[in-house]
């Protein structure tokens, strides 16, 4: 069963209480006109929130629930009349009563059709402090009203007769008097009579996926519900990341100023439309952990068996107080699932090994679990379906996957290693997970006093044992050391190829691997670097080049640069494919360190002169600390070699 990503009513984040504080303060004035803010970063649960906002609104008399996807109407002409109309015709829709109404629906669709007028003349381009129409926009307006009514229409006519006597004071009100147009306020008028006729004591507009929009469309919906905020018994609950939010409003209001007093002008934009606004947190460790578990245990029973209920609340009991509880252990998922917890212990155990790293990981964003978790299981289903099923064990392919997606240099190690082993081992991994004493921190103890591996030590061990995330993940059951790697990697093509690399360069694969490091671990390599065959390091100077373009960060001095120095330098009929490389890298991408750090390794004649020429191209046609760099060269009766 792979995990929905869309929002649920199945509260397993104790989202509730903010769905439940929402309703309460919709409730407690539902005369009274209000707009609520429901913020959290993309994936936090938004959408999730609204859906219980609508569950606890359903059973309360008189209250008509409405929703709007602003990421659904991206691309239509106008995103703030599909809004206004949207509303009108779901009000239509739920409430039959109003066919009869029929001078209140009409009135309204009149409003509407009027701000259409305006709209495509420009004269709803309110500007974003005062809500007023922009100058010369009336008679843009006027002019457009005449065109669009029909001559032979007597009663069209007739009114628009008089809308034209009065077309200048309702588009043009007087500066000192601050209203809001004429049209706009009869808008709102004629709205709340159709309230009325419709029996409804609140509308509740609820407004999701708003931080997907493009900037233009997210203002365009703002802007219609600016429309609303005066009206009575008239509610908005707006879902949106406040940050894209600002984004859209520099996007849309370019010439702006930057700020407004204490706060930005977006922010202050923002804080006027919202008047109460909710931030979801992010989950900490033990709310991630219990999520987790929650979800895996859910694959297995389904979000209706009863069993599972008990246990959502045993887990919420845990989240009203995550600072003093902890994760969901044996006794509670026991209890909770009595005969089930058999059928569910793998998951169990799973959520147990990899819900630590997974919550510091994603930062306890919800999303980024459930794709990682579906990811997980993807995967397994592709190694049964291809015969292989058994060979790929869910806690060593979780494990894997954790270094994967959070530590991609390490797991790109680990695989080409892997691949290129006879058995399918890595055998640094192996030492890494055998020191008893690896921390998940920095240690606190003297580096002296660190158990170290017995065997000789190599570079790309001691940079693993140099980095506490590395070392932290060490710690995540199982041991896979000792494991057949290969299965697993063959699961991982979906994001690269280990095998290609591994085939052709067979057991050279690792010494390419670890040219890749720091430069004082490569440094190391020099001596049995010099004991390969030529074609041998021509294989390596061909894999470490391709890492490195692959890499496509040319500014700053790229992972391999300071691994083809040392491997020319051990090989110097390298020099004139070290020079085809540089030749052919982008001039105008290039920092600084491409000019320096080859003394010693450029050394014959045609080389030496061939660097000289690129010199001075970079001297010429570099960025401008890559000129200085190399003009400095230059100048230096060495030139750097």
């Amino acid at each position: 069963m792979v995990l929905s990503d869309n929002e649920t009513k199945v509260d397993l984040l104790n989202y509730e209480a903010i769905a439940k504080t929402i309703v309460q303060l919709l409730r407690e004035q539902p005369a009274h006109p209000i707009t609520i803010g429901v913020h959290g970063d993309w994936g936090a649960g938004k959408s999730s929130v609204l859906e219980m906002v609508e569950a606890g609104l359903e059973q309360q008399e008189k209250v008509l629930c409405l929703k709007f996807n602003g990421w659904r109407f991206q691309g239509f002409e106008d995103a703030k009349i599909a809004l206004i109309e949207g509303i009108v015709t779901g009000l239509l829709e739920k409430r039959p009563v109003l066919t009869k109404a029929t001078d209140a629906v009409k009135n309204i669709f009149d409003r509407i059709d009027w701000l259409k007028v305006a709209k495509k003349v420009g004269g709803l381009a309110l500007t974003a402090h005062t809500g007023m129409l922009l100058p010369g926009q009336a008679e843009m307006l006027i002019h457009a009203l005449k065109a669009i009514i029909p001559s032979g229409d007597k009663t069209k006519e007739g009114h628009a007769a008089g809308e034209k006597k009065e077309v200048d004071s309702i588009l043009r009100p007087e500066p000192q008097s601050g209203r809001v147009p004429k049209e706009i306020q009869e808008f709102r008028l004629a709205f709340d009579k159709l309230l009325i006729a419709a029996d409804i004591a609140q509308l509740v507009v609820l407004i999701d996926d708003l931080d997907r929009c493009l900037p233009d469309t997210a203002i365009e919906t703002l802007e219609a519900v600016r429309l609303f905020v005066f009206t009575a018994r008239t509610a908005f609950v707006v879902a949106a990341d406040e940050a894209m939010i600002e984004y859209a409003v520099r996007k849309h209001f370019p010439d702006l100023p930057d700020t407004t007093g204490p706060l930005t002008y977006s922010r202050n934009y923002l804080e006027k439309l919202i008047q109460v606004p909710f931030r979801i947190p992010a989950l900490g460790d033990i709310e991630t952990r219990i999520y987790v578990t929650l979800l895996l245990v859910g694959t297995n029973l389904g979000d209706d068996d009863p069993d599972f209920a008990q246990l959502i609340a045993a887990a919420r009991e845990r989240l009203k107080r995550p600072w003093t509880s902890a994760p969901l252990d044996v006794g509670t998922v026991r209890s909770a699932l009595g005969a089930k917890y058999a059928a569910v212990q793998n998951e169990f155990f799973l959520s147990e090994q990899i819900g630590p790293t997974l919550a510091s990981g994603t930062n306890g964003n919800p999303r980024q679990i459930k794709r990682f978790l579906n990811a997980m299981i993807l995967r397994q289903r592709m190694a049964q379906a291809r015969g292989f099923g058994d060979e790929v064990k869910l806690p060593v392919l979780a494990k894997l996957m954790l270094a994967e997606r959070f530590l991609p240099r390490f797991f790109d190690q680990i695989a080409a290693a892997a691949a290129a082993s006879a058995d399918g081992k890595c055998v640094d991994v192996g030492a890494l997970e055998d020191i008893p004493d690896v921390k998940s921190g920095p240690s606190s103890e003297p580096e002296s006093t660190i158990k170290k591996p017995t065997m000789p030590p190599r570079p790309q061990l001691s940079e693993w044992l140099a980095t506490p995330t590395i070392r932290s993940w060490a710690r995540v059951n199982p041991k896979i050391g000792e494991m057949d790697l290969r299965p697993y990697l063959f699961v991982a093509k979906d994001r690269k190829d280990y095998f290609g690399a591994a085939t052709i360069l067979g057991h050279l694969a690792n010494v390419a691997e670890n040219l890749l490091g720091p430069k004082m671990a490569v440094q190391a390599l020099e001596t049995s670097l010099r004991k390969l065959a030529a074609p041998e390091a021509a294989q390596i100077f061909d894999a470490v080049c391709g890492r490195i373009v692959a890499g496509d960060t040319f500014d700053k001095e790229p992972p391999g640069a300071a691994g083809l120095a040392v491997l020319v330098k051990s090989q110097p009929t390298l020099q004139p494919l070290l020079l085809d490389f540089l030749e052919k890298l982008p001039t105008h991408r290039l920092g600084p360190w491409v000019s320096k750090g080859w003394e010693g390794v450029i050394k014959d004649a045609d080389p030496k002169k061939r660097f000289d020429a690129l010199l001075e191209r970079f001297s010429r046609d570099g960025g401008p600390t890559l000129k200085a760099a190399a003009k400095g060269i230059l100048k230096t009766p060495q030139k750097g070699h």
